[in-house]
């Protein structure tokens, strides 16, 4: 598998973080699934899993508007943008379905979510101008 490497420091950080924020919720639907059907940990319910999947996009957000410069600046930063783009994209579809089934909560993800698509592509049409 290749791998580009990063442009900047500052690229290399943001996506350390959005590694992190994306990986740790999958991860806990992971554990939650196999440990409450194979392993008998009852403690393990829906929420487990369902709370690191409604923070990650809000975690997401303050992480975009930390690096704006990396999508201001495409030169530093062009994989930071289309990276974070593509875990919101995918974070988008779980997100839906529990504000509707769920928890209300998770419509501040999908707010979150809208947000970062509709302010990349905002600012990459102003740095293009």
């Amino acid at each position: 598998m290749a791998t580009v490497p990063a442009k900047s420091p500052e690229e290399s950080r943001a996506m350390k973080y959005l590694a992190t924020f994306t990986l740790a919720p999958i991860l806990c639907f992971a554990f939650q699934d196999l440990g409450s059907e194979y392993g008998g940990m009852d403690w393990l319910t829906y929420g487990y899993a369902a709370w690191p999947m409604m923070i990650g996009p809000i975690l997401m957000l303050v992480l975009f508007i930390n690096n704006r410069e990396l999508i201001r600046v495409p030169a530093k930063g062009a994989n930071f943008s289309q990276t974070i783009r593509i875990a919101s994209v995918l974070f988008l579809i779980p997100n839906l379905f529990m504000a509707f089934g769920y928890s209300w909560l998770a419509v501040v993800s999908v707010l979150s979510i809208l947000t970062i698509l509709v302010a990349d592509w905002q600012i990459k049409k102003r740095a293009g101008a």
